[in-house]
């Protein structure tokens, strides 16, 4: 059985992360879609609050599993027999990027490959960090995040 897992913040979660998931769908029987607790980022939205929109996002999706961790990543996929991690790609600096941790936890565990995935193109500007900013100054984000998610009513 082939299972992948998606790490993100998802503060919030995008279109763009969900467009990814479903790309990534008919490549593994499970995708594990799960919140690393970064201990170097501070977070606009609560773990709570995060994992219920995954949650919500995801509910009609039979091969879709949520969750959380604060370990390091490689060590999550050890833990569940997760051989594969899924990453979207927007740009040349988010490959740079990515590129090296995925050579960071090939060395920590050569057994668990990373799967790139490209952004479609009208997805490549959107990040949870400028939808985080334009939330700050009142703007209007709806165009960018899935249906289901209302940040009218922010646990």
């Amino acid at each position: 059985m082939a299972v992948a897992l998606f790490p993100g913040s998802f503060d919030p979660i995008t279109k763009g992360h969900v467009s990814i998931i479903n790309k990534a769908l008919p490549m593994f029987d499970k995708i594990v879609v799960a919140i690393g607790e970064n201990t170097s980022k501070k977070t606009m939205f609560s773990l709570q609050q995060r994992l219920k929109w995954l949650e919500e996002t995801f509910k009609d999706y039979q091969t879709i599993e949520v969750d959380s961790y604060n370990c390091l990543t490689t060590d999550y996929c050890k833990k569940n027999n997760i051989d594969f991690i899924i990453r979207g790609i927007r740009n040349t600096l988010d490959f740079q990027y990515e590129k090296n941790i995925a050579d960071i936890n090939t060395v920590l565990d050569s057994k668990i490959q990373t799967v790139f995935l490209l952004a479609d193109k009208q997805e490549t500007a959107i990040s949870s960090s400028f939808i985080r900013e334009m939330i700050l100054f009142g703007k209007d984000v709806k165009d960018f995040l899935p249906k289901n998610l209302d940040l009218s009513n922010i646990q």
